[in-house]
């Protein structure tokens, strides 16, 4: 779920962007009393999200605009589903088009994205998990769409859990000493992870007590050998190379979790069109 209000922001200035002062070639060439009914439908299947955002930015821009939602955030549509109608003054509906569009198809392809590695690991206890590796300014939402994939959220941003990288056990000493300062000061449900790509971190990440252990850019065979170890004690996050032809054998090797960047980074924006007709 995302912040409504952030999102308000957002479309405030995604339409100010694309329009500047005004839309020249809708004042131009459509007369300010005509009205119109378009139909927004996938070009192709994919797992929608973003719907709602998209409706906003036609009604922000104009509250004469009407919208009937006809898809759902998290559905799997099959190419020429109808998502939304949207009734009103022609030059609005022309104006907020393109940014309306803009995003659903960037979250959209983000959400179809991760849900094929969602179903890559389906056989598997591990989950999906994003990362923060997000486009500036749009983390909210793009996590949102990968909530709609099938994913979990990793932490949003930097206060929402306690993750020990190797410099910050670099500048502590050692993992057993980052771990204690943070149990002293972090707040009592506060998860601890720590990042390890060696087993004998692994050790001493278990003997510390740590709630999650990241076995960071670790080979399958370290990996199994890291859930034996761990035996329980801890989860275990697999993190970094992490592709849609690997996944699936470092989902069996027993993790609880894998976290990715690649379908927020590198999804493609999906197909969806704006027409006269359906």
């Amino acid at each position: 779920m995302y912040d409504r209000f952030m999102a308000l922001k957002l479309i405030e200035l995604w339409l100010a962007e694309d329009i500047g002062n005004y839309d020249l070639t809708a004042q131009l060439m459509v007369d300010p009393s005509a009205s119109a009914t378009f139909y927004m439908n996938a070009r192709e299947p994919i797992t929608v999200a973003g719907i709602e955002v998209a409706a906003t930015v036609f009604q922000h821009y104009d509250p004469r605009v009407e919208v009937k939602i006809q898809a759902a955030d998290g559905q799997q549509v099959d190419k020429g589903t109808l998502l939304m109608v949207v009734s009103g003054p022609a030059q609005s509906l022309l104006t907020a088009e393109r940014t309306a569009l803009n995003i659903i198809q960037r979250l959209s392809g983000i959400a179809t994205e991760t849900r094929k590695y969602v179903a890559a690991i389906a056989h598997t206890k591990a989950r999906l998990l994003d990362t923060r590796k997000t486009t500036p300014g749009l983390r909210m939402l793009e996590k949102h769409a990968a909530a709609c994939g099938g994913a979990l959220n990793h932490r949003l941003g930097l206060d929402n859990g306690v993750m020990l990288k190797d410099n910050h056990i670099a500048v502590c000493g050692s993992i057993s000493n980052a771990v204690a300062r943070a149990r002293q000061a972090a707040p009592a449900l506060t998860k601890i992870e720590v990042e390890c790509d060696r087993l004998e971190q692994v050790r001493e990440a278990v003997a510390a007590g740590v709630d999650v252990i990241m076995l960071d850019n670790m080979p399958i065979p370290e990996m199994r050998e890291a859930v034996g170890i761990v035996a329980g004690r801890a989860q275990l996050e697999a993190s970094g190379g992490i592709r849609l032809d690997t996944i699936a054998a470092i989902a069996e090797t027993g993790v609880d979790f894998i976290s990715t960047s690649k379908p927020l980074q590198s999804a493609p924006a999906v197909d969806i069109g704006l027409d006269d007709s359906f």
